[in-house]
């Protein structure tokens, strides 16, 4: 997975950004389709926040967003909604293919 990483008006450490990488790198159990993901850290007066779109192959993108005094919270905040939403989403997902002819011709005896 790629991840992209900037900031507006602030400075990141590499320890977040490493940590950011390493956080995102493990949403792949929840939806192995995950192809990409851009981050972006900012702050707000004495707000710091984190927003993530990660791009999911054949679907839509997810988009989460996480704030806090730090960007270690922030941050920490935002991968747990990714997670969330992600498993949310691959549980609502269904079979939509009916029974195959060789299993209905089992049962049809």
């Amino acid at each position: 997975m790629r991840v992209q990483i900037s900031a507006r008006r602030c400075e990141i450490p590499d320890t977040i950004r490493a940590r950011a990488e390493s956080r995102l790198g493990k949403l792949s159990k929840y939806e192995p389709r995950i192809s990409s993901a851009e981050v972006v850290f900012e702050v707000e007066k004495h707000v710091k926040r984190v927003e993530a779109v990660v791009s999911v192959d054949r679907d839509e993108p997810v988009v989460a967003k996480g704030e806090g005094e730090e960007f270690r919270e922030a941050l920490d905040q935002m991968v747990d909604r990714l997670g969330r939403i992600l498993k949310k989403r691959r549980s609502q997902k269904k079979e939509h293919h009916g029974p195959g002819l060789a299993d209905t011709a089992l049962s049809g005896e």
